[in-house]
Protein backbone atom coordinates (compact mmCIF):
# COMPACT_ATOMS: atom_id res chain seq x y z
CA UNK A 1 0.00 0.00 0.00
CA UNK A 2 2.69 2.31 0.20
CA UNK A 3 2.99 2.78 -3.39
CA UNK A 4 -0.44 3.32 -3.61
CA UNK A 5 -0.30 6.43 -0.81
CA UNK A 6 2.90 7.72 -2.85
CA UNK A 7 0.31 8.22 -5.69
CA UNK A 8 -2.21 9.94 -3.44
CA UNK A 9 0.06 12.37 -1.98
CA UNK A 10 1.92 12.94 -5.38
CA UNK A 11 -1.54 13.99 -6.67
CA UNK A 12 -2.97 15.55 -4.00
CA UNK A 13 0.94 17.96 -3.88
CA UNK A 14 -0.02 18.32 -7.48
CA UNK A 15 -3.72 19.55 -7.00
CA UNK A 16 -2.77 21.93 -4.07
CA UNK A 17 -0.29 23.34 -6.13
CA UNK A 18 -2.56 23.87 -9.26
CA UNK A 19 -5.36 25.44 -7.10
CA UNK A 20 -3.31 27.98 -4.68
CA UNK A 21 -1.31 29.14 -7.75
CA UNK A 22 -5.17 29.44 -9.00
CA UNK A 23 -6.67 31.22 -6.71
CA UNK A 24 -3.55 33.38 -6.57
CA UNK A 25 -3.55 34.11 -10.29
CA UNK A 26 0.07 32.90 -10.79
CA UNK A 27 -0.82 29.55 -12.67
CA UNK A 28 1.15 30.03 -16.00
CA UNK A 29 -1.21 28.90 -18.87
CA UNK A 30 -1.00 25.89 -20.20
CA UNK A 31 -2.34 22.77 -21.35
CA UNK A 32 -1.89 20.36 -18.29
CA UNK A 33 -2.48 22.15 -14.95
CA UNK A 34 -4.94 23.69 -14.07
CA UNK A 35 -8.80 24.52 -15.91
CA UNK A 36 -7.45 23.73 -19.78
CA UNK A 37 -10.90 24.09 -21.83
CA UNK A 38 -11.00 25.97 -25.12
CA UNK A 39 -12.37 28.77 -23.46
CA UNK A 40 -9.83 28.86 -20.98
CA UNK A 41 -7.66 28.54 -23.18
CA UNK A 42 -8.38 31.69 -25.78
CA UNK A 43 -6.96 34.41 -23.78
CA UNK A 44 -4.92 35.05 -19.98
CA UNK A 45 -7.78 36.66 -18.93
CA UNK A 46 -10.48 33.69 -19.20
CA UNK A 47 -7.45 31.20 -18.22
CA UNK A 48 -6.95 33.01 -14.80
CA UNK A 49 -10.69 33.59 -14.02
CA UNK A 50 -11.35 30.18 -14.84
CA UNK A 51 -8.93 28.78 -12.58
CA UNK A 52 -9.27 31.37 -9.75
CA UNK A 53 -12.83 29.99 -9.40
CA UNK A 54 -11.87 26.45 -9.68
CA UNK A 55 -8.84 26.67 -7.14
CA UNK A 56 -11.23 25.85 -3.94
CA UNK A 57 -12.13 22.77 -5.35
CA UNK A 58 -8.46 21.92 -6.86
CA UNK A 59 -6.95 22.45 -2.93
CA UNK A 60 -10.18 20.97 -1.54
CA UNK A 61 -9.86 17.44 -3.53
CA UNK A 62 -6.44 17.83 -3.05
CA UNK A 63 -6.77 17.43 0.97
CA UNK A 64 -9.15 14.84 0.17
CA UNK A 65 -6.37 12.91 -2.12
CA UNK A 66 -3.72 13.12 1.05
CA UNK A 67 -6.13 12.04 3.03
CA UNK A 68 -6.96 8.77 1.47
CA UNK A 69 -2.91 8.66 1.16
CA UNK A 70 -2.89 8.54 4.78
CA UNK A 71 -5.67 5.94 5.42
CA UNK A 72 -3.56 3.88 2.58
CA UNK A 73 -0.89 3.74 4.67
CA UNK A 74 -2.21 3.37 8.65
CA UNK A 75 -5.36 1.33 7.68
CA UNK A 76 -5.48 -2.23 6.88
CA UNK A 77 -7.73 -5.06 5.49
CA UNK A 78 -10.49 -3.71 3.21
CA UNK A 79 -10.22 0.16 4.37
CA UNK A 80 -7.02 -0.14 3.02
CA UNK A 81 -8.00 -0.70 -0.50
CA UNK A 82 -11.60 0.43 -0.27
CA UNK A 83 -10.63 4.02 1.16
CA UNK A 84 -8.23 4.72 -1.37
CA UNK A 85 -10.40 3.90 -4.21
CA UNK A 86 -13.53 5.79 -3.31
CA UNK A 87 -11.04 8.98 -2.34
CA UNK A 88 -9.84 8.44 -5.91
CA UNK A 89 -12.96 8.99 -7.17
CA UNK A 90 -14.90 11.62 -5.15
CA UNK A 91 -11.73 13.78 -5.72
CA UNK A 92 -11.64 13.25 -9.19
CA UNK A 93 -15.44 14.35 -9.52
CA UNK A 94 -14.34 17.37 -7.08
CA UNK A 95 -12.10 18.84 -9.71
CA UNK A 96 -14.62 17.66 -11.95
CA UNK A 97 -17.23 19.82 -10.41
CA UNK A 98 -14.56 23.19 -10.45
CA UNK A 99 -14.04 22.71 -14.12
CA UNK A 100 -17.27 22.66 -14.62
CA UNK A 101 -17.82 26.30 -12.45
CA UNK A 102 -14.67 27.98 -14.03
CA UNK A 103 -16.10 26.66 -17.52
CA UNK A 104 -19.79 28.43 -16.07
CA UNK A 105 -17.96 31.27 -15.18
CA UNK A 106 -15.97 32.46 -18.51
CA UNK A 107 -18.34 31.02 -20.78
CA UNK A 108 -19.55 34.61 -21.90
CA UNK A 109 -16.06 35.86 -21.65
CA UNK A 110 -15.03 34.77 -25.60
CA UNK A 111 -16.37 36.46 -28.49
CA UNK A 112 -19.29 34.44 -30.43
CA UNK A 113 -17.90 32.68 -33.43
CA UNK A 114 -19.16 34.26 -36.30
CA UNK A 115 -21.80 32.19 -38.79
CA UNK A 116 -21.88 32.32 -42.40
CA UNK A 117 -19.96 32.44 -45.51
CA UNK A 118 -17.81 29.75 -47.40
CA UNK A 119 -17.55 26.97 -44.92
CA UNK A 120 -18.75 28.42 -41.93
CA UNK A 121 -22.47 27.63 -41.50
CA UNK A 122 -22.81 24.76 -44.31
CA UNK A 123 -19.59 22.93 -43.69
CA UNK A 124 -18.21 23.53 -47.53
CA UNK A 125 -18.23 25.54 -50.24
CA UNK A 126 -19.93 23.29 -52.64
CA UNK A 127 -22.86 23.32 -49.82
CA UNK A 128 -23.21 26.87 -49.61
CA UNK A 129 -25.78 27.44 -52.22
CA UNK A 130 -27.96 24.58 -50.59
CA UNK A 131 -28.13 26.90 -47.37
CA UNK A 132 -29.15 29.76 -49.38
CA UNK A 133 -33.41 30.15 -49.92
CA UNK A 134 -34.98 28.93 -53.17
CA UNK A 135 -36.22 31.52 -55.38
CA UNK A 136 -38.84 30.42 -57.60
Amino acid sequence: MLVVALILFVLAAIAVVTGVLGLTGKLPGNRYFGVHTQEALASEEAFRLANRVAGPTSVGAGILLAAGGVVALVAGGIAAVAVPIVTVVIGFLTLGAGANAAAQAIAGLAPAAEVGGCGSACGSCSLRDACEPATN
